[in-house]
């Protein structure tokens, strides 16, 4: 790694890493450790129930294409881009990413125990479900895509990424199958990975290495950041709304309340994957540079 810009990305790339991991612990504290946390989370699940089945079956399809088989055949797929790259290093580094979120995901999830506040008594036999793995599948291949693919398909790629990425988080939630902080830790876990994985790129840079500043996709990372900040901001706003009515029963919560709170959560996931993605986009074309032979044949021609 050389070069005041090289020192600077590296420096950033750390502090996002330790970033994502701050705001997992964080949230993994209020939203399962605390009674608030628990109770605004199971408000938000139980708005699942408004219009399920207009969308019952579009759900069902995502989540059938999230397994264990797809994330074999995806990691094969991946690393098999990478290669034909000539890039050894980027396909072993985003297959770790693909397995190193997901083992931290299954792992968090039998570690973390949750305390009964008798919030949620429907679901207290099925104890911890954070973070979510379906949301840790999808996402993981999703970014680990964003970073195998050439610059001049990467933006495109970021996009169909996060909003694959967003369906999966918010068809978990749709489903019933978890917490909306189930999802949102999902997608930071895979952030901090992919943003560590990014440095560790950075580190191994060779001198054949050649950064250009029109491979940044600046216009899709804008796109990915300001609406990611913006699905965040509504969903912040929607939560603490419903923070303020947690003195009423929740059984007697009415629709537009329970829409409220449900719909916040599905935009703080969404936001969640537009911003993490926005976030891995930003540095790619520095992380993964054009070789200085393939950047002087484009210039040629």
């Amino acid at each position: 790694m050389r070069g005041r810009s090289s020192i600077l990305t590296g420096a950033w790339l750390v502090v996002l890493t330790g970033a994502q991991i701050l705001t997992v612990v964080v949230v993994w504290r209020f939203a399962v450790g605390t009674e608030q946390g628990q109770l605004l989370d199971t408000i938000a699940l139980n708005g699942n129930s408004i219009g399920r089945q207009r969308i019952e079956g579009m759900v069902g399809g995502v989540l059938d294409a999230v397994s264990l088989l797809s994330l074999v055949a995806a990691t094969a797929v991946i690393g098999f881009i990478a290669l034909i790259r000539r890039r050894l290093l980027l396909a072993v580094v985003t297959v770790g990413l693909i397995v190193g979120a997901n083992v931290t995901s299954q792992a968090l999830k039998y570690f973390i125990e949750r305390p009964d506040f008798g919030v949620d008594p429907e679901r207290e036999t099925a104890g911890n479900s954070l973070p979510s793995g379906h949301t840790t599948v999808a996402a993981s291949v999703a970014i680990a895509l964003v970073m195998v693919l050439p610059p001049r398909v990467r933006g495109w790629g970021a996009l169909v990424g996060a909003g694959y990425a967003a369906a999966a988080g918010v068809a978990t939630l749709s489903a019933g199958w978890h917490r909306p902080s189930d999802s949102v830790t999902a997608l930071l876990i895979v952030g901090a990975w992919a943003t560590a994985a990014s440095f560790v790129l950075l580190l191994r840079q060779g001198d054949d290495m050649e950064v250009e500043p029109a491979d940044g996709n600046r216009r899709v990372f804008s796109v990915l950041a300001i609406g990611g900040l913006v699905l965040l901001l509504a969903a912040a706003i929607a939560i603490g709304w419903t923070d303020g009515s947690r003195t009423t029963p929740m059984p007697e919560f009415d629709r537009r309340q329970l829409l409220v709170a449900y719909g916040g959560s599905a935009a703080g996931i969404a936001g969640t994957a537009a911003l993490v993605t926005a976030l891995v986009l930003l540095t790619m074309h520095r992380v993964v540079p054009r070789h200085t032979v393939d950047a002087a044949r484009r210039r040629t021609g």
